[in-house]
């Protein structure tokens, strides 16, 4: 008996010992995954671009910028957002990219939502496309900014490698052209792209890059799925498996317009498969188009998508394991969530208290689930983010209707 009772206690010994061995601290506190701040503080009407409307005058474009209240960290990645709207309608002070902005204030991101220019016509499949490449030059004069004040002023404290953009529905698009259509010879001539002010457009701070370290597209598409490349930056989607407004897969949009055929999250999936691009896609099974905008489960289904893809690209290389564990499901979870901190590369900080993290995109758990609010943290003391050589400067981005 004696003997049984030593030989279970030996295992329970070395079975205890094997986990604190593999289990690595998170160093960051939790930092960009946890809500460490309990407070946002938000600059409003932030000026970052002259633009040019459809009618030919000048417009001023701001934004309003979210940021941690009492942060101390030197440099910080960025998430630009852009409302939806349909290229007509819709404001920066959307429910949606609020609630986005100060989520993820609250993990220690800056968080942008713009302004960028609406209206079009003629009302048809021309007029649209030229929406929607002078709102991506819109988004692109936003990074521009954030990166002109990086390497002048400062006010945000924005590190220039770590710039996401994102948006939801219009905003996606715009989102999905800003980091994947990067060629002129892509749009098609009846756009007129010269005339537009190229790619990236005239507003402001030329010379600096406008390219995303990734992108985020809520209910968004792409004109044509080849844009993405191999090479091309990580995306993360998040789409209604019944849009019936933006496909899902391949379909149309503006059916009275004529109807221009699109790539929906799905299809754009399968593409950045094919050519090596890392992405996750989060599917709202069942739900239509942004739902998030109606039912509060969603906002929380988009947003930790967001988090948990956002994350791992904060460290060296590209993309981190958790990612790469998303895109290679038969991976044992387990190994790849203990070998995590190190791998991604999170460094700078003292040690702190240990606390472990186990990513929840790993976990996979159901699209419509709501999860509880998680406490907040003590604020951490140090710079979280490493300090990679910013990515090489591309020729800004625009979007293209299939001929």
């Amino acid at each position: 008996m004696r003997f049984c009772f030593l030989l279970i206690f030996l295992l329970l010994t070395a079975v205890s010992a094997t986990l604190r061995a593999q289990t690595a601290p998170d160093t960051t506190h939790g930092r960009y995954h946890r809500p460490v701040f309990r407070q946002v503080q938000v600059r409003r009407n932030v000026e970052f671009a002259q633009a040019t409307t459809l009618l030919g005058m000048s417009q001023t474009l701001y934004m309003d910028v979210y940021e941690p209240a009492g942060d101390t960290v030197r440099r910080r990645p960025l998430v630009v957002l852009a409302h939806e709207g349909g290229f007509l309608t819709g404001t920066r002070d959307d429910a949606v990219m609020t609630a986005l902005c100060n989520r993820l204030a609250r993990l220690g991101y800056v968080a942008a939502t713009i302004d960028y220019r609406l209206y079009f016509f003629p009302f048809d499949t021309v007029g649209i496309g030229r929406a929607a490449i002078r709102a991506t030059q819109d988004m692109r004069a936003a990074v521009r900014f954030f990166r002109h004040d990086a390497a002048t002023a400062k006010k945000f404290r924005v590190h220039p490698g770590y710039v996401f953009v994102g948006g939801s529905s219009a905003g996606g698009f715009m989102a999905l052209q800003a980091g994947y259509l990067n060629k002129a010879a892509e749009v098609p001539a009846y756009l007129d792209l010269k005339a537009l002010g190229g790619l990236e457009g005239n507003g402001g701070h030329a010379g600096y890059s406008s390219r995303p370290r990734g992108v985020v597209n809520l209910c968004g598409a792409l004109a044509r799925a080849t844009w993405l490349e191999a090479g091309d930056v990580p995306l993360c989607s998040v789409h209604g498996t019944r849009d019936g407004l933006v496909p899902y897969g391949r379909g149309t949009v503006g059916s009275a317009l004529p109807p221009q055929l699109v790539y929906g999250s799905g299809a754009l999936r399968l593409r950045a498969n094919a050519v090596g691009v890392p992405n996750v896609l989060r599917r709202l099974r069942g739900a239509g188009h942004v739902p998030y905008s109606f039912e509060p489960t969603y906002i929380d289904s988009a947003f930790f998508a967001m988090r948990d893809f956002l994350r791992p690209l904060l460290g060296v290389g590209a993309p981190g394991p958790l990612l790469a564990a998303a895109l290679s499901p038969r991976r044992v979870a387990q190994v790849t969530a203990l070998l995590l901190p190190r791998r991604i590369g999170l460094q700078g900080l003292p040690t702190p208290a240990e606390i472990t993290w186990r990513p929840d995109l790993l976990k996979s758990t159901p699209d419509s689930t709501q999860r509880p609010a998680e406490p907040a943290l003590p604020l951490p003391a140090a710079e979280a983010v490493p300090t990679p050589t910013p990515p090489a400067p591309p020729q800004g981005s625009t979007p293209k209707s299939e001929r």
